[in-house]
């Protein structure tokens, strides 16, 4: 009962800025009827209820199971086992992502059927799991993080010169889509349970990230090469695709959900029992344990999905609607911003990855650090996602390319540790809070502005909340270099 106490005060202080912030946007800016005030604050109620329990069932269910994992792969020593397993469980989770499932369904749409939703589905997913063993063997074999991403990157740079230039967002979008509410928790642990093996706690510590990272660049890399080979182009959105859409009732809205996260977590759960069986002989008190936990996330992840979709979505696209109708543009771009800070807190993965942080660097490393520059980061992301609406002629690589140039550079001055936190907080700040308000208030204002196609500049909007946290959390890595140099000289004074 204490930790449902802690996990809903922590929870509630995370979710209340965003919903407090985007009420009053509603009440003054696009005045909401009683029944919208009320769907929106159940929605909220929902959200901090789904989200707790989800937590819960995290640390007690999905963390235990990618933990005993990872370490039971590392024990065999054997690299093929490696290879395989990342292959395997990279190409599970990652089917089985629901964001990624949304993503797929909007690409095939846009691109009128020139890429099938199953298509996207296998191709990221596939990247995904390549990147997972080629993770796995870089860990073990204590392969610098710098070299990795500097060689991964530098592909992503090539095939983006070749590729459509249309094809950019997507293929960001698809590696921020991919590292969702599911497969973030579940990386984690395994990178931590693998990391847990070596000897050295220094090269442990550092080891715990950086797994997220490189296999979300599987996903920009496996459609980058896709659209070459086919030469897949998009065609011109429909405008009329948000508004258009049938609204489905709350049941059906829950029926709908409780399968597409069951989908999700069942991988999970048959992946365990088989393993109990032959690998890890658990007792029946953690197998109980770990079940009730898995049972927790599943309830969890509903709720809070019906609360985002059903709670913040009208909200968020009404009132970017009404900001991009004002004549001074800034405004939407400074409300941009304080949404991006805002909504940040209430990422599931983002709770995940920062509590993990704080546990494995023993506090060195704080949550509050890591939150604030993460907030920062995507709130210039959204800031820019903006100006690219408004501003005509702006283009996505016009951020991304130096964004991504800085983030590489920036490598080279920080310390391993946050090198690897950093490229693994890209793929977490792009989960379902930003996919659905924050989506909907770019679509609104895209909505609002002649010339701007409302899924085209939504998809650049996650690709662009993908990079900043890069930039933002290797600052912060700098500071603490900087911090950590001064106070070496003066103790050694």
């Amino acid at each position: 009962m204490n930790i449902l106490y802690a996990k809903l005060k922590e929870i509630l202080f995370s979710v209340l800025p965003i919903t407090i912030f985007a009420l009053i946007l509603g009440l003054t800016i696009s005045p909401m009827s009683g029944s919208e005030i009320f769907q929106f604050l159940r929605g909220s109620l929902l959200v901090i209820l789904g989200l707790t329990i989800f937590i819960i069932g995290v640390d007690l269910g999905i963390s235990p199971i990618g933990r005993y994992l990872g370490a039971s792969i590392v024990k065999t020593n054997k690299v093929w086992v490696l290879v395989l397993s990342g292959l395997f469980l990279g190409f599970m989770i990652s089917i089985a992502e629901p964001a990624l499932h949304i993503l797929a369904g909007e690409v095939q749409f846009v691109t009128a059927g020139s890429m099938m939703r199953i298509e996207i589905l296998i191709i990221v997913s596939v990247g995904l799991a390549i990147m997972l063993s080629l993770g796995f063997v870089r860990m073990v074999y204590n392969i610098s993080l710098k070299t990795i991403f500097a060689v991964l990157y530098g592909i992503i740079l090539l095939l983006g010169i070749f590729a459509p230039r249309e094809i950019l967002a997507i293929a960001f979008d698809a590696s921020g889509a991919t590292t969702g509410t599911m497969t973030v928790p579940f990386i984690l642990a395994l990178a931590v349970g693998i990391s847990a093996m070596r000897k050295d706690s220094k090269a442990a510590e550092a080891g715990s990230f950086g797994l997220l990272g490189v296999a979300s660049a599987g996903a920009i890399i496996s459609v980058l090469f896709m659209s070459i080979v086919n030469k897949t182009s998009i065609v011109a959105g429909d405008p009329g695709l948000v508004t258009s859409q049938i609204p489905i009732s709350m049941f059906q809205r829950l029926i709908l959900t409780s399968g597409e996260v069951l989908m999700a977590l069942l991988p999970i759960l048959i992946l365990f029992l088989i393993l109990q069986k032959t690998v890890f002989n658990l007792s029946k008190t953690k197998v109980q344990s770990i079940i009730k936990g898995l049972i927790y996330a599943y309830i969890g992840l509903v709720l809070f999905l019906i609360g985002v979709n059903t709670g913040f979505m009208d909200i968020g696209r009404e009132v970017g609607y009404q900001l991009a109708k004002m004549d001074n543009k800034l405004f939407l771009i400074v409300i941009g911003f304080f949404l991006g800070v805002t909504t940040i807190l209430a990422e599931p993965a983002v709770y995940v990855l920062t509590h993990q942080i704080e546990d494995v660097t023993s506090g060195y490393v704080t949550r509050k650090s890591v939150l604030s520059f993460l907030g920062l980061g995507v709130g210039f992301a959204i800031a820019f996602s903006m100006i690219r609406i408004v501003v005509p002629g702006v283009q996505l690589w016009h951020f991304l390319l130096p964004g991504y140039m800085i983030s590489l550079g920036l490598m080279y001055f920080v310390p391993e540790l946050f090198v690897g936190i950093a490229f693994d907080s890209g793929g977490v700040a792009s989960g379902p809070m930003t996919a659905t308000f924050i989506l909907a208030f770019t679509q609104g204002a895209a909505d609002a502005i002649p010339g701007a196609d409302i899924l085209l500049d939504g998809f650049g909007m996650i690709a662009l909340v993908a990079m900043t946290p890069i930039i933002a959390l290797q600052i912060l890595g700098l500071i603490f270099k900087i911090k950590s140099g001064k106070v070496g000289v003066k103790d050694a004074k």
